[in-house]
């Protein structure tokens, strides 16, 4: 079914879902679809980011919605709890900079989606956390690509093309 779009329109598409994201949408590009780095780079990063505006501007009237249903609630508090417990110590220290070090690990859970999310519970400003957050998915999407080419090049892999 996805195969029925182009191959940009498929990273660009991936890359806004929450977990896979640019940090690994980018490797699959390159190890996968034989895309070059620079080219998978600028699209992945575009889609990585297009949601994040939304979720700091409007995440709040989606919480309040959900939060009418017994089903949601659960489902958020659990979410807010673990977020709250991955980032509290390191965005309540260093605001922005532990923001910018959150989004810009390449670890599971750890991206844009979440970074909005950390914003969002401890009411960071919009612009600053915009920005933060951008840095941070390019810092996350360049350590990706640098690791996708260097064990490539390390164990002869050959991308397809």
């Amino acid at each position: 079914m996805f195969d029925v779009f182009p191959i940009w329109f498929r990273i660009f598409f991936m890359s806004m879902i929450p977990y896979l994201e640019a940090r690994y949408v980018i490797p699959f590009a390159i190890v996968y679809l034989g895309w070059d780095w620079w080219q998978a780079f600028p699209l992945a990063v575009a889609g990585n980011m297009l949601p994040v505006p939304f979720i700091l501007l409007f995440f709040r009237y989606v919480e309040k919605f959900l939060r009418k249903f017994n089903f949601w609630i659960k489902i958020l508090d659990w979410l807010f709890k673990r977020t709250r417990v991955k980032a509290d110590s390191r965005i309540r220290k260093y605001e922005y900079v532990g923001l910018l070090l959150f989004v810009a690990i390449p670890l599971p859970f750890t991206g844009a989606w979440t970074g909005s999310l950390v914003a969002y519970l401890f009411d960071l400003n919009f612009s600053k956390s915009l920005i933060t957050i951008f840095i941070g998915v390019l810092i996350a999407a360049l350590i990706m690509v640098i690791l996708t080419i260097t064990l490539g090049n390390i164990f002869n892999f050959q991308f397809n093309s």
